[in-house]
């Protein structure tokens, strides 16, 4: 192997306090904050009792605080050697779905270890950001510019993103693609493409129309006109956008929302959680939690921009889209700009897999503003 594999201009190999030091605690705040604001509402959504859903929630977090830290303080070359494995790790459980999945809510997306309830689609946003982050980083920018050598990442998006389609999680596969879609832009892959795809997608539209479950075109259809059937595929959509409107500037106060304590309000734990928080605490509420994933999302980005090497750039910038792309479809599905597809609020909705995997793809962030100096050549095999 060269011996230029690892170059930095600092001395890569930081002691575990340099480490710690290194963290951004600034990051570490926001992410306390906003799961503090789930917890909150947990609470609210219990009728003020920590059981079932804050308690669980709380150390849920604490786990994936754990996780997070340990994660960012791992050498980002480890995650480079290792980001094709722990890919095909998550593809092999997806894939153990279809054949050992529990099924949930008329759909089949998680696996029953008994000691925790996984849900593999949710990993593979992590997974198939750090397989993309590692390909890109051993391309130059004419081998970007080569289609054929396009056709290798696009199955790594597509075989995953099919799986997930007849979990059915349309939300979820959109969501590969899309955060997908970001890292291949970012790694210079050119708009034209982008712009065939596109095309391609729209005018496939009618063939794909076919293949969606029923539940799935009723969605489609009630986010087009929620008041054709009030009591029925509309009622989730109506009765989100009367708790959002309800609570207007100040809210109507803590475990004080008739939407939700009344059980109008569905899923008002997991899914429509930013409603619910609306309604109490109104717009002054929604824009101070907008104001913390803003903050968060600022943190990524700048993180991705101060990386002297490609893979760690591209991979802060897929995982903070990611991130971007749960905030922004849960809080455009629940005021009705958006149609339904079950994609929950990162840290403040109730949930184990996804609360982890938003915890540790950020430990992954952190991971990359700690070893921001590292530099990887595109040459030979990573070795810590």
């Amino acid at each position: 192997m060269p011996a230029d594999v690892f170059l930095s201009t600092r001395n890569p190999e930081m002691k575990l306090r340099q480490k710690i030091w290194q963290l951004n605690w600034g990051m570490v705040l926001l992410l306390c904050l906003v799961a503090g604001v789930g917890f909150a509402m947990l609470y609210s959504a219990a009728n003020g009792a920590f059981d079932p859903w804050a308690s669980a929630q709380m150390m849920r977090f604490g786990l994936g605080f754990t996780i997070m830290i340990v994660v960012a303080l791992v050498d980002i070359r480890f995650w480079y050697r290792y980001a094709y494995l722990i890919y095909f790790g998550s593809f092999a459980l997806l894939g153990a779905v279809e054949v050992m999945g529990d099924i949930g809510m008329g759909a089949q997306r998680w696996i029953d270890l008994g000691f925790v309830r996984l849900q593999p689609s949710e990993m593979m946003k992590v997974a198939l950001v750090l397989a993309l982050a590692r390909y890109f980083h051993g391309l130059s920018m004419e081998d970007v510019g080569r289609p054929l050598l396009l056709l290798l990442p696009l199955g790594m998006v597509m075989a995953p993103a099919g799986l997930v389609l007849k979990q059915p999680d349309l939300g979820t596969a959109g969501m590969l693609i899309l955060a997908s879609g970001a890292v291949f832009f970012s790694a210079g892959v050119r708009w034209w493409k982008f712009a065939l795809l596109i095309v391609a997608g729209l005018a496939s539209g009618p063939v794909a129309w076919g293949f969606l479950h029923d539940y799935q075109k009723d969605r489609v259809l009630t986010f087009l006109n929620p008041e054709n059937d009030p009591l029925g595929a509309g009622y989730h959509t109506l009765q989100a956008m009367i708790g959002f409107g309800s609570g207007a500037i100040t809210g109507k106060g803590f475990m004080q929302g008739t939407q939700s304590h009344l059980n109008f309000l569905p899923e008002k734990q997991t899914d429509f959680i930013f409603t619910m928080l609306a309604e109490e605490f109104g717009l002054v509420g929604s824009l101070t939690l907008l104001v913390l994933y803003f903050l968060l999302l600022a943190y990524g980005f700048a993180i991705a921009f101060r990386a002297r090497n490609q893979f760690a750039r591209l991979l802060a910038l897929g995982l903070t889209t990611n991130l971007f792309l749960y905030v922004f479809i849960n809080m455009a599905m629940v005021m009705g700009m958006f149609p339904v597809v079950g994609v929950p609020l990162p840290l403040v909705s109730y949930g184990g897999t996804v609360l982890l995997t938003v915890m540790a793809s950020m430990g992954l962030v952190m991971s990359c503003y700690i070893h921001r100096d590292v530099r990887i050549s595109r040459r030979g095999t990573a070795e810590v």
